[in-house]
């Protein structure tokens, strides 16, 4: 592992990667993993996380717990995740009241940065064959599916949330999908930046009922997430080794079909009530702008087209970026 000692001021480098990574798995279609690799930790990140098992124990049982901490390079992840929650709760708050007030213009960007992204993801394609073809054609079908499924009571449970965190945090180690974009897929993303949301207010007011409401719901959802990191983290990693163009086809074709999922102009059908009483969308079906400004108001399109093109800047930059890194590590290997 290329671990170095960390020193204060790499430490607060590394938060302020974590920064970065956790902003961008906030946001559907950005990827924590993508920051990661950018920023050059990328290596040594996925390293960490797969290294991380129970023979821990055994080092800090039979050599102590420095010998443990070195092992699992335990200041590198706390700053990281450090800079990842910071930025989660930092943005939770503004993210919640985006969607209830200007929901075109955030899905919007949020749509520009998932075309963008296909074309990044798609792009790192080595060669396409029949089978990389078929994967991207399936995952195009199961995300496509997914988005037509209606979310249920079963969408709030604490089981459910529970597998939500252990799939979401699993795109974390993957550059191209973030593990936002696996919740807005499973119907749980609101839940969840409603939850993160209620504990900040809950804590400003001192509504202690409410805090432990939202609190128990993202205590499960981060138990799920620390059950994915330690299991199925390995098991993606092995398949992206193995299986690389394939894994890499099979998530650009989720992103293909998710953007069913992200089209801004949508036409509430049915209705629901969420955990805390609120009136929610049940069904919704896709509709033009047109049809939106006919049946329901401003369709806000020159902001949401301006919007897209911030969403496909954004990735593009970060590509750019991304190509100059790589770049100047061949160049010092």
């Amino acid at each position: 592992m290329k671990s170095q000692k960390t020193t204060k001021k790499s430490f607060l480098g590394l938060v302020a990667r974590g920064l970065g990574m956790g902003a961008a798995d906030v946001v559907p279609g950005v990827s924590g993993g993508t920051i990661a690799f950018i920023t050059g930790i990328y290596e040594e990140f996925l390293e960490t996380i797969s290294n991380l098992k129970l023979g821990l124990f055994k080092t800090w049982k039979k050599e102590g717990f420095k010998a443990m901490w070195t092992q699992m390079n335990g200041n590198f992840l706390i700053a990281i995740f450090l800079g990842i929650g910071i930025s989660i709760v930092s943005l939770a708050k503004l993210l919640t009241y985006l969607l209830d007030t200007e929901p075109i213009l955030l899905w919007s960007f949020f749509f520009g940065l998932i075309i963008a992204s296909i074309w990044l993801v798609g792009k790192t394609v080595e060669k396409w064959n029949f089978q990389n073809a078929f994967g991207l054609i399936l995952g195009a079908v199961i995300a496509f599916i997914i988005t037509l499924l209606s979310p249920s009571s079963g969408s709030e449970s604490y089981l459910y949330i529970f597998l939500c965190g252990a799939l979401a945090i699993c795109a974390m180690i993957l550059p191209g999908i973030s593990g936002s974009f696996i919740l807005l897929l499973l119907g749980a993303y609101t839940t969840i930046l409603g939850s993160l949301t209620g504990i900040i207010d809950a804590i400003k007011i001192k509504d202690w009922d409410a805090l432990m409401s939202n609190g128990v719901l993202i205590a499960i959802f981060m138990a799920g997430c620390l059950f994915g990191l330690i299991s199925f983290s390995k098991l993606l990693n092995y398949l992206f080794k193995r299986s690389k163009n394939l894994i890499i086809a099979i998530l650009t074709g989720f992103l293909v079909g998710s953007l069913n999922k992200i089209w801004p102009w949508k036409n509430t059908v049915e209705w629901t009530i969420d955990r805390h009483g609120d009136r929610v969308p049940a069904v919704q079906e896709n509709i033009s702008p047109m049809h939106y400004s006919e049946i329901l108001g401003d369709n806000k399109l020159i902001g949401a087209i301006l919007l897209m093109l911030a969403g496909l800047l954004l990735i593009i930059v970060l590509e750019y970026f991304g190509g100059k890194s790589r770049k100047k590590k061949v160049v010092e290997g």
